[in-house]
């Protein structure tokens, strides 16, 4: 009896990009629903903008560059979101259409396209528009202000939690207020509950993992505990997960399959320096938030931790005396 073997993995799945980027777009709505409901419909139109010019601009580099159209995976319309996600309400609409376009033709589309980039390619734009417009980024509306739709937004910024803890000092909102977004800051940062929602969709879908989440939270809630800026080490620790990014930061940002390590070792080390990084930048940077640029370097070493933490293949003797 003769057998027809194909080659190797032989694995069944139905998994596919654009049911992968489906979920995760699922898993955003409840984010995107709160930074609406918190800031307005001004929110939902960055995310509008940003997502169109990232769609746009993935079809356009693809047609001049002459490779087969990816539009439909949907990860263009992922990295306008998270983009968006990341930004204030008040930022103007030609910024979120500019970082989404340097997203998806500079970080991604020149590095050889989707699970060729090195870099989170929503981080990477975050992080060029913080360089070119700070004072922009860096201006929040507080909760349930009318910002206009359209035209030049014209209100006092409101100090986010993480502006307290800089001083240092706990901020003046409640952690219930934290954990369901009553407070300034980035439209996708603010509400605790539905960015855990999010992730628990997503780990309930087996998008994610809990590896890289569990060790980024969990090395930012050690660090905060032991090293503490306030008087209460337990408020200090709890304010400080629930503030900023660090959330969506640990359950979309990090968890990126292109950017994160495959190995289960090198996914728990790299969850372990995102959160070590964060939490130093946010005691010594310049910026109250640490997240963009923790991320963004430890996406730099995710394939130096792969060589250090390789998977023992099916069959094959374990080795000894390290790498080779």
């Amino acid at each position: 009896m003769e057998f027809d073997v194909s080659s190797s993995p032989h694995i069944r799945s139905g998994d596919s990009t654009r049911r992968i980027m489906l979920d995760v777009l699922i898993a955003l709505v409840p984010t995107l629903i709160a930074g609406t409901v918190i800031f307005g419909l001004r929110a939902l139109a960055v995310a509008a903008v940003s997502v169109a010019a990232a769609v746009l601009g993935e079809w356009l580099w693809r047609l001049v560059t002459r490779q087969y159209n990816t539009v439909g995976d949907l990860s263009a319309a992922v990295t306008g979101l998270l983009l968006a996600l990341t930004l204030p309400a008040t930022v103007p609409y030609w910024a979120a259409a500019v970082g989404a376009l340097f997203a998806v033709v500079v970080v991604k589309g020149c590095f050889g396209g989707l699970g060729q980039n090195i870099f989170n390619p929503a981080l990477a734009a975050r992080a060029l528009l913080m360089l070119v417009i700070p004072a922009a980024m860096t201006r929040f509306a507080a909760p349930g202000t009318a910002l206009p739709l359209t035209g030049a937004v014209d209100i006092a910024s409101s100090a986010t939690p993480l502006h307290h803890m800089v001083m240092p000092a706990l901020p003046e909102v409640s952690l219930l207020d934290m954990f369901l977004g009553n407070t300034g800051g980035c439209i996708g940062e603010v509400s605790a509950l539905a960015l855990l929602i999010g992730g628990a969709y997503l780990v309930a879908r087996d998008v994610i993992k809990l590896r890289i989440p569990v060790s980024y939270l969990g090395t930012v809630a050690v660090l905060t505990l032991l090293f503490p800026r306030g008087q209460d080490p337990l408020l200090w620790m709890a304010y400080s997960l629930l503030g900023g990014g660090v959330l969506l930061g640990a359950l979309f940002m990090a968890s990126d399959y292109a950017t994160s390590p495959a190995t289960p070792g090198g996914q728990v080390l790299y969850g372990v320096g995102c959160g070590a990084l964060t939490v130093l930048f946010r005691y010594v940077g310049l910026y109250p938030e640490g997240v963009t640029y923790a991320v963004l370097l430890m996406n730099a070493a995710s394939w130096l931790l792969e060589r250090f933490t390789p998977t023992r293949l099916f069959g094959a003797p374990q080795r000894k005396g390290g790498l080779r």
